[in-house]
């Protein structure tokens, strides 16, 4: 997917359509040591669980969501946000529809790095 056009205003709860019963993402900038993705849950679409080897920053933007890490339930609700800690297991729900920012940074944490 192309990223986002540099230098212009964007509005982010725009930026991405729903599509019926699917979660969709876009990549708004991806470099080497990160990236930064909108993405757009439809109605009870859960998104698969992962454990990522990096720290994840989420920030709802439009609706609520559920963020599952390691077996504890958090619900997010539009203007907050979370830190999905780098080696732990997640899974992100919706009750409803729902939009959010996923931040991630690589650098750093590579062993003997920091």
């Amino acid at each position: 997917m192309k990223e986002m056009e540099k230098s212009k205003i964007h509005i982010l709860k725009e930026m991405i359509e729903y599509i019926p019963m699917s979660a969709v993402s876009k990549t708004i900038i991806q470099t080497t040591t990160g990236y930064i993705n909108i993405v757009a849950i439809d109605e009870s679409e859960p998104i698969m669980g992962k454990v990522s080897p990096f720290d994840a920053f989420v920030q709802v933007i439009e609706g609520s969501a559920e963020i599952v890490i390691d077996d504890k339930h958090n619900m997010l609700h539009q203007g907050q946000a979370i830190i999905i800690p780098a080696h732990t297991s997640s899974k992100v729900s919706s009750n409803g529809r729902c939009k959010m920012i996923s931040t991630v940074l690589k650098s750093g944490y590579e062993e003997g790095l920091i």
